[in-house]
């Protein structure tokens, strides 16, 4: 992986990706960021030497460099997910190449399922706590302490000072932001009520099939990291009805502009 890593890195390096500050991951919900940012660079991942290739449709596949609120970025339009066949190693593989660019903090967004049912669908949700029900670990494989502790502490594995600006900003523009745990699972499939009712039973407020393993990788290179929440569905297992995948994102473009609002004014005091 050493040296993937380093080729993969020295090709975005030559291709004029310098030093940047902040990695962010545009999941569900936060694809229009990109017309905020100066961008400078993109590379197809299709071209980024041992890069995964996104499958998705709905997903792009460039990683993008350029300033954001006087920040240099580097961008992921478009992620990967282990339900399109991809290794948890494969899914992280990014992360890895945006901290050896240069990042020190890590904004993720995605979609997700509102299990709290005080929680509605257009609605945001900070992530302070996650639940790794994806059957393994981005960390599981020979050689990862050469990459950094191989036992990473998870006991804060989202940033405190971040996540008090999140919700100092979304009070200041009244945007409606919840605060929870998310369960990551694989999917692609949604879940059955009975999953639901686990899933409360256990402490979840949220559900989706991302982030958790590039906030554990993020962890264990040492780098701060943050996530955000569109609900896009509730899940409510005594009165569930059958979800549509177009209603799922038209749900999340609705809740877009507030998710932009609050990741450009965080970016603007990192």
């Amino acid at each position: 992986m050493i040296k993937n890593i380093t080729e993969s890195t020295e090709y975005l390096k030559e291709k004029g990706f310098d030093k940047p500050e902040i990695g962010i991951i545009l999941g569900t919900g936060l694809g229009q960021l990109i017309d905020a940012i100066d961008i400078q660079v993109k590379a197809s991942y299709n071209h980024i030497p041992n890069f995964p290739t996104a499958t998705v449709e709905f997903h792009k596949g460039k990683l993008i460099y350029g300033t954001l609120k006087g920040k240099k970025v580097v961008v992921m339009q478009g992620r990967f997910h282990v339900y399109e066949g991809y290794s948890l190693q494969d899914v992280t593989f990014p992360v890895r190449i945006m901290e050896k660019l240069g990042i020190t903090t890590l904004l993720v967004s995605n979609a997700a399922g509102a299990i709290n049912l005080n929680f509605k669908k257009g609605e945001l949700m900070l992530i302070d706590d996650h639940i790794n029900l994806q059957g393994s670990s981005p960390l599981a494989f020979k050689g990862v302490a050469e990459l950094g502790t191989r036992f990473t502490d998870m006991s804060a594995p989202y940033n405190a000072e971040i996540n008090a600006k999140f919700v100092a900003i979304a009070k200041a523009n009244n945007i409606k932001l919840h605060k929870g745990v998310y369960a990551s699972v694989v999917g692609p499939q949604l879940e059955t009520r009975a999953e639901y009712r686990m899933l409360r039973t256990i402490g979840a407020d949220a559900v989706g099939m991302s982030t958790v393993p590039e906030i554990i990788v993020a962890n264990h290179l040492g780098l701060k990291a943050a996530a955000v929440s569109v609900l896009t569905d509730e899940c409510d297992p005594d009165n569930l009805k059958p979800v549509n995948i177009d209603d799922i994102i038209t749900m999340a473009a609705k809740a877009e502009p507030h998710m932009i609002t609050l990741f450009k004014e965080l970016i603007k005091t990192l």
